[in-house]
């Protein structure tokens, strides 16, 4: 008892201190870096192992699935045996394995080496936001979120243009050697932080707790509207970056060129979820939902039509549509979320746990169905796209299902 009065005190500080906030972001940024920073080195990768374009690809998809899979374990686990002790499993999984890769010289073994690195990578992805909530409350928990996230979504343009430069001027092996300094300086950062997991409360079998708040979970047409929505979104983003490097290589473009792409498809998302935020305050997330859908099924329509109509050498006609695509995942993305989970306050960590499995299935499927036709360039990704929009409309006739609690879902999102 006096153990867990002495966690509540430690875990109810009004600020986070620089260190934790740049530990917050070290986690938070992880899988993204190790998702898109060798991008620019695909064709080089490709090269030098003198495989196919498929299966450079398959390492993405590879990374997505090991990403999906992790993030069902790390939740459960870290409620059960702490925070931090799960951090360095996956921390370790994550270096160990990026050591191996940084000194592959097989296609079979760089695979395999992925799949765990991206076991070890999700950790972070799931425990900090745990963390967060363990240690702050109300208006200090809102800030720390309002300052990662934006972190979070700046890192898939910042990661392709550090890995272009470090391809360029010390070879694609020294993109994952910095992971590995990455990770090491993360479990540092992690063995000076307090475990925030109250781990001495009385808990029911795991397994009875879980299948409870599963079966619970999945019957809710809001939760699997919503997260349709969500993981379609999300697909379709992961179909065009999964095809894109060797689309531009194809087109002419460098290493340098492609990482540079990157940039204003990102500021774009970060245009729709501040923008999102600021229309919040005049309009409910109920009035916005359909027009966001409208302009994202728009845009991949519209991708679709200029690629079979007149097969761009160029990558502008493209990137311009996608840039609107990123504007309305940016505001798509907290709307659903907050939908999916507004109602399993119970069960929010399980329910999250759920939603960001499904949601990266989603984008590892796309991704290699992208791979597996990566001959076909544009042509597959862009049809891969156009499927996304049917699954966003399926999702949205399910949303229509909430009767309970829409008043109370757009006042959290606002």
């Amino acid at each position: 008892m006096n153990n867990i009065q002495s966690n509540t005190t430690i875990n109810n500080p009004k600020h986070a201190s620089m260190s934790t906030m740049i530990w917050f972001s070290g986690l938070s940024m992880l899988g993204f870096l190790a998702t898109d920073m060798y991008l620019p080195a695909f064709e080089t990768i490709r090269a030098e192992f003198g495989t196919t374009q498929t299966l450079i690809s398959l390492s993405l998809s590879i990374f997505l699935l090991g990403m999906a899979l992790g993030q069902l374990v790390y939740g459960p686990l870290s409620d059960r045996i702490g925070r931090k002790k799960m951090l360095f499993v996956g921390m370790t999984i994550f270096v160990l394995s990026t050591v191996v890769i940084s000194v592959s010289n097989s296609i079979e073994l760089f695979l395999f080496a992925r799949f765990g690195q991206a076991l070890g990578a999700c950790c972070g992805t799931v425990i900090w936001q745990a963390v967060v909530i363990d240690r702050y409350q109300g208006k200090a928990s809102e800030r720390i979120f309002a300052t990662i996230m934006p972190l979070v979504a700046l890192s898939p343009a910042l990661a392709p243009l550090l890995g272009a430069g470090l391809e360029e001027y010390f070879g694609w092996r020294s993109i994952f050697v910095v992971l590995v300094v990455i990770g090491l300086g993360l479990v540092f950062a992690t063995s000076r932080q307090q475990e925030s997991a109250p781990l001495d409360k009385k808990q029911e079998k795991i397994s009875t707790q879980l299948a409870r708040d599963y079966k619970q979970i999945v019957k809710s047409k809001i939760f699997m509207g919503n997260m349709l929505i969500f993981a379609a979104c999300s697909a379709a983003f992961f179909a065009y970056l999964t095809g894109s490097p060797f689309i531009m290589t194809a087109m002419g473009y460098s290493g340098a060129d492609i990482g540079l792409s990157y940039l204003p498809q990102t500021v774009a998302f970060l245009v729709g979820g501040y923008g999102c935020r600021s229309l919040l305050t005049r309009f409910s997330a109920k009035q916005l939902l359909p027009w966001l859908i409208t302009l994202f099924i728009t845009t991949v329509v519209t991708m679709f039509v200029i690629t079979f109509a007149t097969s761009p050498t160029t990558i502008w006609p493209i990137l311009i549509p996608f840039c609107f695509l990123a504007v309305a995942n940016g505001a798509i993305y907290p709307l659903v979320i907050n939908a999916a989970l507004a109602d399993f306050k119970s069960c929010s960590a399980t329910a999250a746990g759920l939603l960001n499995f499904l949601q990266t299935m989603f984008c590892f499927l796309a991704s290699s169905i992208v791979s597996a036709f990566s001959e076909h360039g544009l042509y597959t990704v862009t049809a891969v796209m156009l499927f996304q929009g049917l699954v966003i409309m399926a999702g949205y006739v399910l949303t229509k299902h909430k009767t309970t609690n829409a008043t109370a879902s757009d006042a959290v999102v606002a």
